[in-house]
């Protein structure tokens, strides 16, 4: 071969590296991997990094054993789509980390014999919270789509706005209302909604959106991260006002949504879908803010 010719396998090396520092504005419209090494480089940097950042939340109690193994799985998924997937997901993680941080004994007291979980996320927790955007990042790898950025930004969105609203609402010294009938429930019941609690929804789906913007995701997107945010919450409030299951606890004669109580007592299912709990709530309220951000790319 002469001298000034180069072949594709000398060229590859130095088109890899250049794929793996492209912006995301450009991979978007570049469409697929032109090689099948950017995806595997991609992979390999995202399972390492993620696996850090899952060690160091898990040692900070932040996640469990079972709650970090899938949020490396998210983050190795999402950084094979593009660096843009992965920083949305790190925002979404490190944004709700914070606000859970926030004064956390005080709410903990509050909301004890409530909320069936609290403290550090388990597995179910980061798949109903994440899952969406891991699904949509790997669907943009297969078949590269405006689409999945509506899906991805509104999913994301809708957890850090529950997220948010949750954290905060739940500091609020006065009782919140029912989002279905106004009337007064418990602090840390499902369906109860605070005007402190919808600002903070709102605030939570303008992080995300911040995030798209600063990753150069399309401006349709970043309408979406808001509008799927925000709606999103507000539809994991009214399934967990009508839907989601409820138990009773005959000792203490309180609702809650916890199988054994703070006294000790066994509870019975007495109202709401057994099968659907919070996560299963935080799902559906996911999928919806996917598919309304999704609209904004039609």
């Amino acid at each position: 071969m002469p001298s000034h010719q180069v072949s594709l396998s000398d060229r590859a090396p130095i088109a890899l590296i250049r794929s793996l520092l492209e912006s995301p504005r450009q991979l978007s419209k570049r469409g697929p991997s032109i090689f099948p090494e950017e995806l595997a480089a991609r992979a390999g940097i995202g399972l390492v990094l993620a696996a850090a950042i899952s060690l160091v939340a898990m040692r900070a109690r932040d996640l469990s054993p079972d709650g970090a193994a899938a949020a490396i799985v998210l983050g190795t998924v999402c950084a094979a789509a593009g660096w843009d997937w992965a920083f949305l997901l790190l925002v979404m993680f490190l944004a709700g980390t914070a606000v859970s941080r926030f004064r956390s004994p005080s709410k903990n007291v509050r909301v004890a014999n409530m909320m069936e979980k609290g403290g550090h996320r388990d597995a179910a927790q980061v798949l109903a919270n994440g899952g969406l955007l891991a699904l949509a990042a790997a669907g943009s790898i297969v078949d590269p789509s405006p689409y999945w950025f509506g899906i991805g930004a509104g999913a994301i969105a809708a957890s850090a706005a529950d997220t948010f609203a949750t954290e905060i609402g739940t500091l609020v010294t006065s009782l919140p209302r029912s989002i279905v009938s106004g009337q007064p429930v418990a602090t840390g019941e499902s369906g109860g909604v605070t005007w402190q609690g919808t600002c903070a929804a709102l605030g939570g789906a303008t992080v995300i959106a911040a995030a798209a913007l600063i990753a150069q995701w399309p401006h349709e997107a970043i309408v979406g991260a808001v509008a799927g945010g925000f709606s999103g919450a507000m539809i994991d409030s009214v399934l967990g006002a009508t839907v989601q299951m409820r138990r009773w606890c005959s000792r203490c004669g309180r609702e809650t949504e916890r199988r054994v109580h703070g006294c000790g007592a066994n509870t019975l299912h007495s109202r709401g879908f057994a099968w659907l709990d919070n996560d299963g709530v935080n799902a559906l309220s996911s999928l919806g803010g996917g598919i309304i951000g999704m609209l904004f790319l039609l």
